[in-house]
């Protein structure tokens, strides 16, 4: 049988659609593109906006339209949350975000039965970490290893706690040997992640801290890169920082989630920190790790944000100088308490509070692109792009070199200008 994939959203359904890629595999089944003729299509879905469900259903229906015999699945955390409304759209083949092996044996199930199946639990009663295979098709440079579940974080403007369940965290050892099993495939980059990953540890025993799991992979495959993915400021101490500076594998990128650089709109938000400790996270990694990248989210425009708010959180960016950011307009999400709070913005005001916070946060990557002009960096190369040979610098910059047969390949590269949204190399040698 042939499979294809579509997926929305984070890192973590990333890897969860390499995890059935891999069991599919395995099972002996062929895994083809999304845009040709497949027995079965999945659809791997995100929900941490309205947004987000309006494409997921975009691109079911279109799925649908288009492959009007085939097999359909929808997993992930639309479906979760939504399964009616999912069955709504003529889908064949139900999952949530979890049990994904039982999902592939519905897929199976109703490929040979031609009947629905449809199998979602309740996410708030999940206990236990579930094991997948890590790494997908070989053609990949870089892999994902998911080290954790679910989020208690509950922020006024999120859902996933509620479709992704309690934090569980995999063990050690399972992280170690697959960590292992990434380098013995070829990967040369692990991102290590999961949908909270500063919350790694609490739930096993002893509490281990997230700074511990992150040593023990960096340490298990020393030759490899290690990239971390989204975190919270409040792991960001000065024990952290000195235990981690030691490893010379782990990259010196580290994507900080901020939200609102503004304490009031900061505690309408939830989150578990102000900016004076935000602060003093990009402080401590600036100060341990010279050169490193500082990457963030930030949400504007969100229920009851003044102008004058807004006006705090631009110039709290501008004192963080981050090297990239991501912008989003609040998207309202029905479900949770800021859907329901006063001060909701038209789309007007989003979209100017969008342009304006893109522009200083264009300013500042350009700044810190420039500031690499003439360094050294180790580029992992990763595909062909517009006449050049692309990849990432351990600060994850992308990098534009004139090279053959680059892919998968670690080169110094020495950066020589500005380019699109990288900088162009020079290969040493």
């Amino acid at each position: 049988m042939r499979f294809a994939f579509y997926t929305l959203g984070c890192k973590t359904n990333q890897y969860e659609t390499q995890a059935m890629e891999r069991l599919l595999t395995q099972m002996g089944h062929e895994i083809g593109h999304f845009d040709e003729g497949c027995d079965a299509y999945i659809i791997n879905t995100c929900s941490v906006t309205a947004v987000a469900d309006k494409k997921n259903r975009a691109i079911i229906r279109r799925c649908r339209k288009t492959n009007p015999d085939a097999i359909i699945g929808v997993c992930g955390c639309y479906s979760q949350h939504a399964a009616d409304a999912v069955a709504q759209l003529g889908v064949d083949v139900i999952g949530g975000s979890g049990q994904r092996q039982e999902f592939i044996d519905n897929l199976l199930s109703a490929l040979q039965e031609r009947t629905k199946k449809a199998n979602v639990d309740n996410a708030l009663r999940r206990r236990e970490f579930e094991v997948l295979p890590a790494g997908g098709l070989q053609e990949r440079t870089r892999a994902m290893l998911k080290v954790q579940d679910g989020c208690v974080n509950f922020c006024s403007y999120c859902i996933i706690p509620y479709t992704r369940g309690p934090v569980r965290s995999a063990p050690l050892e399972l992280i170690v040997e697959q960590a292992k099993e990434l380098k013995e495939a070829g990967y040369k980059e692990i991102i290590v992640t999961g949908i909270e990953i500063a919350s790694w540890g609490v739930d096993l025993a002893g509490k281990p801290p997230m700074a511990d799991m992150v040593a023990a992979i960096c340490e298990a495959v020393p030759d490899v890169r290690i990239r971390l993915g989204s975190l919270e400021p409040r792991v960001i101490t000065e024990e952290f920082c000195l235990k981690m500076k030691s490893y010379v594998n782990l990259c010196p990128q580290f994507h900080l989630s901020m939200q609102s650089g503004c304490d009031t709109v900061l505690a309408r938000m939830k989150r578990k920190y102000d900016t004076a400790r935000y602060y003093e996270s990009v402080r401590l990694l600036k100060e341990h790790f010279p050169h490193c990248a500082v990457t963030t989210d930030m949400i504007v425009a969100f229920p009851g944000e003044t102008e004058e708010e807004f006006k705090e959180s631009l110039a709290f960016i501008r004192k963080c100088g981050f090297a990239d950011m991501h912008i989003f307009p609040y998207s309202r999400r029905p479900g949770t308490p800021a859907d329901k709070m006063s001060g909701q913005h038209d789309n007007a005001t989003k979209e100017e509070r969008s342009r304006a916070a893109i522009t200083v946060a264009a300013q500042m990557s350009e700044n810190y692109r420039k500031s690499l002009i003439g360094t050294q960096q180790a580029v992992l190369f990763e595909e062909e792009e517009g006449g050049f040979f692309t990849g990432h610098a351990p600060n994850y910059v992308k990098i534009y070199a004139k090279g053959e047969n680059l892919h998968n390949q670690v080169r110094n590269v020495t950066v020589t200008a500005l380019h699109a949204d990288g900088v162009l190399g020079k290969i040493d040698g």
